[in-house]
């Protein structure tokens, strides 16, 4: 292999990848712009290995109409030739590929494509790309969102779209039903997000007509539906067939024994998407619940799946066995990341802030500790019962005391991580920079905005589960725009999903949530597809805490997600009392 230009096409990405052996020599001509670094098998000697090279990204067609257009040159490398000659003359033999030229190593990191596999993938990817612009598509879809569209036509009827939030898995799936353009389909989602899948529809996918739940289906039309509608009148949905059936924020439906379960089992589709960006929100059960929705059987009975992934992954650490679930699941689960396909989305910057316990906090933290310990746990149900009124009443106590005490104020200098965000967000108004600030209490959130009022005289929208969902758009549509204040405050699981918020640029989470899951789709909501700034999210936590056992918690739950596809509360609950006792108790090593 020379030190010249070398093309490569990607499969995974649906895209090109301009690179040398050596970096400065990188000079082509082709009109890339997008600065990568892709995982090739590039030879060592007597060896072929798997190397980081870095290069240029070029989009799937812009690549192919300048390789149709560009003349041969006697300075191109093997693969640039190749890869213009087959360009110029479809029916040219595969043969002619180099391994230059399709080099790109698979999602295992142990495997190339043939030249015939990659020349297939390239001429089919165009043709869906073709196909999907005659239905209607009023979109371009990026090289990773095409791939993954073509991926779900070549699933045997059902699929998991787990992608990363941001990357534009409703796109995806407008896309796949206008493959299925001539039947009925129907989306089940959350009601905060309805109004969002019609407006997606009418945006990206005109040709296809949304029709209301209570209408009849037909050609070429999507039900857009809820979980809840879908609960009280199953039979609406189950006596009709549908062409393709797609479940968002499916985490919502993954208890096999609920009624929304059992009716989204029942519903007769030719193809069913479950569309989730945590797949494994809690245990491992999660992902066969959804595997098994989607596409019955292929994942085993459930205690199967258990012996086999769940008990070795969960409780003994087996890295065979979490490779063996990856590779099982290859061709049911698609779960990409920003930092795999997205290269252009600004890098995110978590910082974790631990706040000063004040002396009231203190007193209360220590109050609530003795007077249920002293009272006694008990056992069974009115155990599980104490311990959690204990845990919510701790978090309320780090939160501020005004909100453990069900007070209005004052608040000033009565809570460690109350005045730091004070602080955080009087430099916010200074700036103008867009914030966000996660809270999962309602109580909380009324408090962080009444001190906004009061101190800055102005109002901060709070948005919550509460509202209408016409309030709810005119909220997040004065953020984005720029008409409302710069700072918005939302309450954790009411706007974890379904919104667009790019006019962050900072995301503080005010208190901690048990899943790291719930927190990162709530960041999400700035970090995606349409920022074009860094991203900075603040976690914040009252040191020597109950918070940083849930700190702990979250690291250990990522672990497992990530090991899983590439604790909660509960965990608690099974120490004895002197182990809970000890977990919880103020640390004083950690507080002054």
């Amino acid at each position: 292999m020379t030190e010249r230009t070398q093309l490569t096409y990607l499969p995974e990405r649906a895209s090109w990848f301009l690179w040398t052996p050596d970096p400065a020599m990188l000079d082509s001509g082709a009109p890339a712009d997008t600065t990568a670094t892709m995982r090739l098998a590039i030879p060592d000697g007597d060896k072929i290995v798997a190397r980081d090279v870095p290069g240029q990204e070029m989009s799937l067609h812009e690549g192919w109409d300048w390789l149709r257009d560009r003349e041969p040159a006697q300075t191109d490398s093997d693969s640039l030739g190749a890869w213009t000659h087959l360009a110029r003359d479809p029916d040219a033999d595969t043969a002619l590929l180099p391994v230059s030229a399709h080099c790109a190593l698979t999602a295992d990191d142990a495997h190339i494509h043939t030249a015939d596999a990659t020349t297939r993938h390239l001429r089919d990817t165009l043709r869906l790309a073709d196909s999907l612009a005659d239905a209607g598509l009023a979109a371009r879809l990026r090289g990773y969102q095409l791939a993954g569209v073509q991926w779900l036509t070549r699933c045997d009827g059902g699929a998991v779209l787990a992608d990363d939030m941001g990357l534009g898995k409703t796109l995806q799936t407008l896309a796949l039903m206008l493959d299925h353009s001539e039947a009925a389909h129907l989306v089940v989602c959350p009601t905060s997000v309805s109004t969002n899948w019609e407006r997606e529809i009418a945006r990206h996918a005109p040709g296809l007509r949304v029709v209301g739940d209570r209408d009849e289906p037909g050609p070429a039309t999507v039900t857009v539906t809820t979980y809840a509608r879908l609960r009280r009148d199953p039979a609406r949905f189950t006596e009709c067939s549908w062409g393709v059936v797609a479940f968002d924020e499916a985490q919502q439906i993954k208890n096999p024994r609920t009624l929304a379960h059992r009716t989204a089992s029942a519903i007769r589709a030719d193809y069913r998407l479950a569309i989730t960006g945590t797949p494994v929100e809690n245990e491992l059960g999660d992902l066969w619940a959804l595997g098994d929705l989607v596409r019955p059987g292929f994942l085993g009975t459930r205690s199967r799946f258990r012996d086999r992934y769940v008990i070795p992954v969960q409780r003994r650490g087996s890295t065979t066995a979490a490779d063996r679930l990856a590779t099982h699941t290859r061709d049911l689960v698609l779960r990409r990341t920003k930092a795999e396909v997205a290269p252009e989305l600004p890098a995110r910057q978590v910082i974790d802030i631990a706040c000063t316990i004040t002396d009231e906090q203190r007193r209360l933290y220590d109050r609530a500790l003795a007077e249920t310990f002293g009272a006694g746990l008990g056992s069974g149900a009115t155990r599980r019962t104490n311990v959690l009124a204990l845990l919510t009443r701790l978090k309320q106590v780090c939160n501020h005391p005004a909100q453990a005490l069900g007070q209005d104020g004052p608040l000033a200098e009565r809570s460690g991580k109350f005045d730091r965000v004070s602080d955080m967000l009087d430099e916010t108004l200074t700036t103008g920079t867009g914030c966000l600030v996660f809270t999962q209490y309602t109580a909380m959130g009324r408090l962080l905005t009444g001190d906004l009022a009061e101190r800055h005289r102005i109002t901060v929208p709070f948005l919550h589960g509460g509202l209408r969902a016409t309030s709810r758009d005119r909220i997040v549509s004065d953020f984005q725009d720029g008409t409302g204040p710069n700072i918005l405050v939302l309450s954790l699981r009411a706007a974890g999903f379904g919104l667009n918020l790019t006019r962050a640029t900072t995301v503080i989470h005010y208190d901690r949530w048990w899943n790291p899951a719930v927190e990162d789709q709530a960041s999400d909501r700035a970090h995606r597809i349409g920022q074009d700034q860094p991203v900075t999210i603040y976690t914040l936590r009252t040191a020597g805490t109950v918070e940083d056992h849930i700190a702990t918690m979250q690291t250990r739950k990522r672990g497992l997600a990530d090991a899983a596809l590439t604790g909660s509360d509960a965990d608690l609950l099974t120490l004895g009392d002197d182990e809970l006792y000890e977990v919880l108790r103020l640390n004083p090593e950690t507080t002054p």
